[in-house]
C-alpha cells in the first residue's frame, strides 16, 4: 500500500534549515519520536520549546503532544467510516498501541465479529487485512484510530483482549489489557501490573515492564507506592531507550540518586554522576545490612538483572570516574567500597593502581576483570571486562567482551547498552587495523546513543570517529568531529573523549608531516587536568608522542613517558606494548644501534594483534634503513607497509611509505585492488553507497550525524578521485563494483 504523503511528497515538510539547526542529537530523537514520519516531524518542531530545542529538556513523549494537528486530521478521516468498520480498527489498534499483542484474530473469533467491514477501511487506503491480522498504513494511523474510540469502546476492547489472551507466557499482556480496561484506582490491579511487569523484565522484555509500571502507577491508590512505581517505570524506559520518556517519568517519580546519577552520566555532568551514584552505591548497601535483601528500594542500573544493585552503582560509579579521569574520584569510589564491604569492580581498583604507578597490581586486577567474559554474563559486568583488556592490551578479548555486552544486552531488552558497549568496541576496532569496520560500527552506535538520548556514549563516539577520520585521511571529518567532542566534552567534564579527540588530531597532524603541531598537541594532552583530560590516553598516546618528538629533536620529556611506558608494558606483557616500547626506543636511539631495536619491535608485533601500528614501524623502519643506505631491506619494508596502509584503507599513511620510495630511487607498489571504489577512504565508500541507494545529501548528512556542508565536501572528493561529474555515473559504478564482489 502506497502510504499517504511519502517522504519526497509531502508538502507539509519543514523547511530543512529549521531542522538541521537543531543540535545531532534532537534531529535524531525527534525522528523516533515521530516514527519518521515527515508530516509529524514538521509539526513537532514547530511547537518545541527553546530548551527542548537545545536538549536541556525532554521532547514531548505523549502522541497528542507531538502532532496534534496531524492526529486530529487522522481521526477525521476514520471518523467518517462505518461504524463496524471503526470498531474494528479500534480492536486491532489496541492489540497493537502502545503493546504488542497478537491476539486480534483471537478476539475476533471469540467475539464472532465480521471482518467484511475493513473492506472500507482499504478502499480508503487507512489499513488492509493482512496473514496476522490489520496493517496499519502507518503509526500515526494507528494511534488515530485507537484514539478515535470512546473511552467506553476501549475498555470493551481491552477487556475483550484480555479474555483470550491465557497462553504461557502471555500474563503481562493479560495484566495489560485488564488495567487498560479499568473503570478506576485499583490496588489489586496495580499489583498485578507490578508482578506482570517484573516478569516481563525477567524476560528480557523490559519495555513492556516500563508500560505495566506506568498503568499500575494510573491505578495505584496510595500515592507514595505511585511515586515509586513511575520511579521503577522510568529506569526501565531508560534501558528499554526511551530515553525522554525516561526524563520525564523521573521528574514526576520519588527523587532516587541511582537513577539521576544514572541519568547524569549518559547526558549531563560526569562528576555529579559520580557523586550521586557512590551515594546511592552507600545508601543500597547499608539497606543490604538492615534487611538483608539484594532489592532493598532496588531501582536497577543499566543492563543488570539484580546481581547486586550496590555492586551494579558502583560499577556505574566507576564508569563515571573512567569518563572524567579524575583519579581522586577512583581513590574515594575504592574507599567507600572497602569502608561497606561492597564488591569493588576490578577495573576500578586497576584504574586506581595503574593510575598511581603501581603497574603490577593494576595488571593483577585488571586480568581477573577482563576473566569475566563469557557468553551470557551480565552487559555492564561484560562491558568492564572489555575496558579491562583494553588496558591490558588484549584486543581480540576486548572484541570479545564487548560484542557479548551486545548480544546480552539485545536479549535482555536493554537497548540502552548497546551503545556503551561499542563506544569500548571503537578502540579495539583502531588498534586491530579494521578503521573501516570500526567506523561503520561506531557511526551505527552513534546515531543508536543519540536516539537513547546518551550524548555522553555520543560524545565519546564522535571522539572515536574523528580517529578513524584521521586514519582514512579524511581531515576536515575529523577536525569537525574532534571540535564537536571537544566542545560537548570539555562543558560536561568528560576527559575521556576530550582527550582523544586531542589524540585524534595529533594523529592526524603526525600523518600529515606536521610533526611539531603533533608534539604540542600530545605534550599539552599530557598536562591536562580531570574532565580535560585523561591519564589512559595520554598512556595510550606514548609512542605517536615521541615520534613527534624525535622529528622535532625534542626527546628530552619523550625519553621520560618512554620510559613509564616500557615499565607498563613490562609489567603486562602485552606483545603489543613491548613492541610499542622497542620502537619508541628505536626511534630514540642513533644510527645503527636503531636497527636492532626495530627488528626486536617487528618480532613482537608477530605475536600480537595491532596490525596498524606494525604497519607504522614498518614505515619508520623502512625510513631509518633508507637513510642509513640499507637499500634493499629498506625497499621490501616500506612495500609491505604501502600494502598494509592500502589495505586498511589509512591513504596519509600510504603517501608517506610512497614518499620514502620514491625518496629511495624505488617504484611504489600497484595497488593490489583494481575496483574504483578502493580508491575511495571509509567515509567516502559509505556516502557514495548512500547516494547510489538515493539518499539526498540531506538525508546523508542526518544518517551521519554530519552537516550537510562536510556530506557536499565528501561528495566532491568521491567525484574527484573516481574521475567522474554525475550522481548517473556514481550509481553505475557502485553497481559495478558491488556486483563484481559478488561475482
Amino acid at each position: 500500500m502506497t502510504p499517504v504523503n511519502p517522504p519526497h511528497q509531502t508538502p507539509t515538510s519543514p523547511p530543512q534549515p529549521v531542522i538541521s539547526a537543531l543540535p545531532e542529537g534532537i534531529r535524531v530523537r525527534l525522528s523516533h519520536s515521530v516514527y519518521g514520519d515527515p508530516r509529524a516531524a514538521a509539526e513537532l518542531v514547530t511547537l518545541l520549546t527553546d530548551r527542548q530545542s537545545a536538549g536541556l529538556d525532554p521532547l514531548p513523549t505523549d502522541p497528542a503532544d507531538i502532532a496534534p494537528a496531524l492526529l486530529r486530521a487522522l481521526r477525521a478521516e476514520i471518523r467518517v467510516l462505518p461504524d463496524d468498520t471503526r470498531l474494528l480498527l479500534l480492536l486491532a489498534a489496541a492489540d497493537q498501541y502502545p503493546v504488542a499483542t497478537h491476539a486480534f484474530l483471537r478476539a475476533v473469533t471469540a467475539a464472532r465479529l465480521d471482518t467484511r467491514p475493513l473492506e472500507a477501511a482499504e478502499a480508503v487506503g487507512v489499513a488492509h487485512s493482512g496473514a496476522g491480522g490489520v496493517v496499519f498504513r502507518d503509526a500515526w494511523t494507528r494511534i488515530a484510530a485507537y484514539e478515535s474510540g470512546t473511552p467506553a469502546d476501549r475498555r470493551d476492547v481491552h477487556r475483550l483482549l484480555a479474555r483470550v489472551l491465557h497462553g504461557d507466557g502471555e500474563a503481562p499482556r493479560r495484566s495489560w489489557h485488564r488495567g487498560a480496561g479499568a473503570l478506576g484506582p485499583s490496588g489489586r490491579l496495580a499489583a498485578e501490573l507490578r508482578g506482570s511487569a517484573d516478569k516481563a523484565r525477567r524476560t528480557g522484555q523490559i519495555a513492556l515492564a516500563r508500560v505495566l509500571l506506568e498503568r499500575a502507577a494510573a491505578l495505584c491508590p496510595d500515592p507514595a507506592e505511585r511515586s515509586r512505581l513511575v520511579t521503577r517505570a522510568a529506569a526501565d524506559a531508560w534501558q528499554a531507550g526511551d530515553g525522554d520518556r525516561a526524563r520525564r517519568l523521573a521528574a514526576d517519580g520519588t527523587a532516587d540518586d541511582a537513577l539521576s546519577g544514572l541519568l547524569a552520566l549518559r547526558e549531563g555532568n560526569a562528576t555529579e554522576a559520580f557523586d550521586a551514584l557512590l551515594g546511592a552505591a552507600a545508601h543500597r548497601a547499608r539497606a543490604r545490612r538492615g534487611n538483608d535483601s539484594p532489592e532493598a528500594d532496588g531501582t536497577p542500573g543499566d543492563g543488570e538483572v539484580f546481581i547486586d544493585p550496590a555492586s551494579h552503582l558502583l560499577a556505574r560509579a566507576t564508569e563515571a570516574a573512567i569518563y572524567t579521569g579524575d583519579l581522586r574520584r577512583c581513590r574515594e569510589a575504592a574507599r567507600v567500597a572497602g569502608r561497606l564491604g561492597i564488591a569493588q569492580p576490578g577495573t576500578l581498583g586497576g584504574l586506581t593502581a595503574a593510575f598511581e604507578g603501581r603497574y603490577e597490581d593494576a595488571r593483577d586486577l585488571l586480568q581477573a576483570a577482563a576473566g569475566r567474559c563469557g557468553p551470557g554474563g551480565d552487559p555492564t559486568v561484560l562491558i568492564h571486562a572489555g575496558i579491562a583488556a583494553l588496558m591490558l592490551g588484549d584486543h581480540t578479548r576486548a572484541a570479545t567482551a564487548t560484542l557479548r555486552a551486545v548480544t546480552s544486552a539485545r536479549a535482555r531488552g536493554a537497548t540502552a547498552v548497546v551503545a556503551q558497549a561499542m563506544e569500548f568496541r571503537a578502540y579495539a576496532d583502531f588498534w586491530t587495523g579494521r578503521p573501516q569496520a570500526g567506523q561503520t560500527a561506531a557511526t551505527e552506535a552513534l546515531h543508536q546513543a543519540y536516539a537513547t538520548g546518551q550524548d555522553n556514549g555520543a560524545c565519546h563516539l564522535q571522539a572515536a570517529l574523528a580517529m578513524f577520520a584521521a586514519i582514512t585521511g579524511d581531515a576536515d571529518v575529523c577536525r569537525e568531529r574532534a571540535a564537536a567532542a571537544r566542545s560537548y566534552a570539555l562543558a560536561r567534564g568528560l576527559g575521556l573523549p576530550a582527550a582523544l579527540a586531542q589524540w585524534a588530531l595529533a594523529f592526524l597532524d603526525l600523518t600529515d608531516g606536521r610533526f611539531a603541531g603533533a608534539a604540542a598537541r600530545l605534550r599539552a594532552l599530557a598536562g591536562f587536568g580531570p574532565g580535560h583530560g585523561h591519564r589512559a590516553i595520554r598512556h595510550l598516546a606514548t609512542p605517536h608522542y615521541v615520534e613527534a618528538a624525535v622529528r622535532t629533536d625534542d626527546t628530552r620529556i619523550a625519553r621520560g613517558a618512554h620510559a613509564d611506558y616500557h615499565r607498563w608494558a613490562t609489567a603486562v606483557r602485552s606483545p603489543d606494548d613491548l613492541a610499542l616500547s622497542a620502537r619508541c626506543r628505536a626511534l630514540l636511539a642513533p644510527g645503527e644501534e636503531a636497527v636492532e631495536h626495530y627488528r626486536a619491535a617487528l618480532d613482537l608485533h608477530a605475536r600480537g594483534t595491532r596490525d596498524f601500528e606494525r604497519a607504522r614501524t614498518e614505515l619508520l623502519f623502512g625510513s631509518a634503513l633508507r637513510r642509513l643506505r640499507h637499500r634493499a631491506e629498506a625497499r621490501d619494508r616500506l612495500h609491505s607497509a604501502l600494502a598494509a596502509f592500502e589495505h586498511f584503507g589509512a591513504p596519509h599513511c600510504a603517501a608517506q611509505a610512497r614518499a620514502e620510495l620514491r625518496a629511495l630511487g624505488a617504484p611504489a607498489a600497484p595497488t593490489h585492488s583494481v575496483e574504483p571504489t578502493a580508491r575511495l577512504t571509509a567515509q567516502q565508500l559509505l556516502v557514495a553507497r548512500m547516494v547510489a541507494e538515493g539518499a539526498t545529501n540531506r538525508e546523508i548528512a542526518a544518517r551521519l550525524a554530519l552537516s550537510p556542508r562536510t556530506i557536499d565536501h565528501h561528495l566532491r572528493g568521491v567525484f574527484t578521485r573516481l574521475g567522474i561529474r554525475s550522481r548517473i555515473e556514481l550509481v553505475r559504478l557502485i553497481a559495478e563494483s558491488e556486483g563484481s564482489w559478488t561475482r
